[in-house]
């Protein structure tokens, strides 16, 4: 009868364990990538820079938004919509694109891991989730193509990485 006492407690101590790690355990403890980028859009500051990124992410291979809604750790470099209209895209045009296209593109923008501005601006280069490069130098990142984005924004944090705005597209390949 003891024993079936101290399994019984014992039990409830590893459920109490378990229920009290859950956010270690596959959820979130705030707000997402895209949750951010979403909440950015309609506070005062940043109010409408980045309508065209939010229905780039909607249009683009779910596997986008999946990744950076999900557990990992990635740095955004988010282009805000004034960078997306200077390649001609806005948010009515943006769905337009090839997705596979517009895939590479987002991912482009995206490194693994939590890459605070000092990271960043410690490295002459940066990995992207397409696998290709972006150089930096003093704040300012050139594409594949030699075009240059300046970092404006920097350290936006979310619970699964930190966000960058950046004032151009970078392309991994030209269009």
């Amino acid at each position: 009868m003891k024993s079936k006492r101290i399994v019984t407690v014992m039990s409830l101590v590893l459920l109490a364990v378990i229920l009290a790690a859950g956010p270690a355990w596959g959820r979130k403890p705030g707000p997402t990538i895209v949750e951010v980028v979403i909440d950015l859009n309609t506070s005062a500051d940043f109010a409408g820079m980045f309508d065209t990124l939010i229905e780039a992410i909607g249009a683009a291979d779910p596997i986008v938004g999946e990744t950076l809604s999900g557990n990992g750790q990635f740095t955004v470099f988010g282009p805000t919509d004034d960078a997306f209209l200077d390649i001609g895209q806005d948010p009515n045009t943006i769905g337009d694109l090839d997705q596979e296209v517009l895939t590479d593109i987002l991912l482009y923008h995206v490194a693994r891991g939590r890459r605070y501005s000092e990271d960043v601006l410690d490295s002459e280069k940066i990995r992207m989730l397409n696998r290709e490069f972006l150089l930096q130098d003093e704040g300012t990142l050139t594409d594949n193509l030699g075009r240059e984005a300046d970092i404006i924004v920097l350290d936006v944090e979310a619970a699964n990485g930190i966000i960058h705005a950046i004032n151009r597209v970078v392309l991994p390949k030209a269009p």
